[in-house]
């Protein structure tokens, strides 16, 4: 379990303890199933990433939206969009090996993370990773149950494929943006885990 989640599920965990000693069975049961849930949701499974040369892996558990052509910085490109549902693992990991050279951090609004909007207007984290192929871009975007997006990685951090690099609480999206010479193999639709799906190929 992810260590932040500690301070999350002790609390309701020791209360409904508490609560089934006294006899409040009601409340006893809601605490510990939130408990439960909490611990549950801040599972950090271990994962191996690919040993193919140049892909792009997920960078989170969910299912893929969407996949359009989108410019970044006047340059251009494509985006892939996964949603994490609340029983998804909510690390999140690197797409590709590299260098993180910003990390912004954008204040925004909390529109459901399936929404389009959601990927410029939302809470978010903008991670830029300097690659062997050039620049790439990943966002941890809030949601409407997510309400807080955890970057674990600065500026000049170098990062492993597939090497964790925070998470996002309850519910979110996760956005990756790659120069449009990369070939992407992830169609809507798919389920993808994070750090070992395989989302594009960089061509030989």
């Amino acid at each position: 379990m992810v260590r932040d989640g500690y301070k999350f599920a002790l609390p309701p965990l020791l209360i409904g303890v508490t609560a089934l000693f006294l006899g409040w069975r009601t409340a006893a049961i809601f605490l510990l199933a939130l408990g439960l849930f909490v611990v549950y949701f801040f599972r950090d499974p271990e994962r191996v990433p690919p040993t193919e040369p140049d892909v792009v892996v997920s960078p989170a558990d969910g299912r893929v939206m969407e996949v359009v052509k989108e410019s970044w910085d006047g340059q251009a490109g494509q985006r892939i969009s996964i949603f994490l549902a609340v029983w998804n693992v909510h690390v999140n990991r690197s797409p590709m090996a590299g260098r993180v050279t910003r990390v912004d951090y954008r204040p925004g609004r909390f529109y459901a993370a399936m929404r389009s909007r959601a990927s410029l207007e939302n809470e978010q984290n903008v991670i830029h990773l300097e690659t062997p192929h050039g620049e790439i871009a990943f966002k941890q975007i809030a949601g409407w149950i997510a309400r807080r997006v955890v970057c674990w990685k600065s500026p000049g951090d170098s990062l492993s494929l597939g090497e964790r690099i925070g998470m996002i609480r309850f519910g979110s999206r996760m956005d990756v943006w790659l120069p449009e010479q990369a070939e992407i193999v992830a169609r809507p639709g798919q389920h993808v885990a994070g750090g070992v799906s395989i989302l594009a190929r960089w061509p030989s």
